[in-house]
């Protein structure tokens, strides 16, 4: 095995962050940290799914791509113990701030943070035992280029797991919310499948060919029931108001009156997921996994 690039040397989580520009998705990173309980609940199994896929053991390097507040980055530190290392990166300087601010709570001392695009990572040779992405992936224009970067940066062998959303059918809530966000913000309806969108990656066979178009191998794509299970809709509304960028940013111009419409309507269309215990919102994900294969990726066809 080659020499590993050191990723960790400059950005332990003890260090301050350098100041990338800032991102649209640091309008939701309060939100997304503040809902964390939330999010840890609705994510637990697929999370606890997603890290078996990735075969961690203790003492492994752990890259964790669009890391957000650090949730998963937690369970991956107490997966590989002491004795491994993990490195969180985002898009967002503002949420991998509060990431660094999680981790320094827990004590957790073998992680590290780096602000990168999932497209830029710039970490070819650094040799980690695995990678995983916990709902970032989807958002990539490129996520080819994504991919790329990611099998650039795991050694030969080493392990690629991600969630992302499957299709439409499945994740109805999703559906009201872009169909509803577009329309009063005077947006056409999109393909739910455009680049960049939340289940962009959704469609069957697509990210089976990304992953092999990328040279990994032992590719397995498998779908995972995901319910988001809170207390009424009015505390979906909440989640979605404070932590979804791709809703908040379409929203963001509207005056304050046509925003509360568009939350208004919302809310009444997805109130016919309320039931005498609560709200379930049905969510489907995708649990990819993949191994990092010895020889150059092939060429894309």
């Amino acid at each position: 095995m080659s020499a590993s690039v050191n990723v960790f040397e400059s950005t332990s989580v003890g260090a301050a962050l350098a100041e990338p520009p800032p991102h649209p998705w640091d309008d939701a990173a309060q939100g997304w940290n503040h809902h964390t309980t939330a999010i840890r609940t609705w994510l637990h199994d697929a999370t606890a799914a997603m890290l078996d896929a990735a075969q961690l053991t203790p003492g492994a390097r752990v890259l964790d791509i669009a890391a957000g507040a650090g949730d998963q980055t937690l369970d991956i530190a107490q997966r590989i113990g002491p004795g491994g290392a993990v490195l969180a990166t985002d898009i967002s300087p503002r949420i991998l701030a509060l990431a660094q601010a999680r981790l320094r709570a827990a004590g957790i001392t073998c992680a590290a943070t780096r602000a990168a695009d999932a497209q830029a990572l710039d970490l070819a040779g650094a040799n980690f035992d695995a990678a995983v992405c916990r709902l970032g992936l989807m958002f990539c224009t490129s996520p080819l280029q994504a991919l790329q970067g990611i099998h650039a940066a795991l050694r030969p062998g080493g392990r690629f797991s991600a969630l992302v959303f499957s299709q439409p059918q499945a994740n109805p809530c999703l559906v009201i919310l872009a169909r509803t966000a577009q329309r009063h913000a005077g947006l056409p309806d999109r393909n739910p499948y455009e680049p960049g969108s939340l289940m962009s990656l959704g469609q069957s066979g697509v990210m089976p060919r990304l992953l092999h178009q990328t040279g990994f191998t032992d590719i397995a794509v498998q779908p995972m029931a995901a319910p988001f299970v809170l207390p009424s809709v009015q505390h979906y509304i909440d989640f979605v108001r404070s932590s979804a960028s791709p809703v908040m940013q379409m929203l963001k111009a509207l005056p304050a009156a046509a925003q509360a419409a568009a939350w208004d309507e919302m809310r009444a269309q997805l109130q016919v997921f309320s039931t005498p215990q609560g709200w379930a919102g049905p969510n489907e994900l995708l649990i990819c996994s993949a191994t990092a294969g010895i020889n150059e990726p092939p060429s894309p066809t």
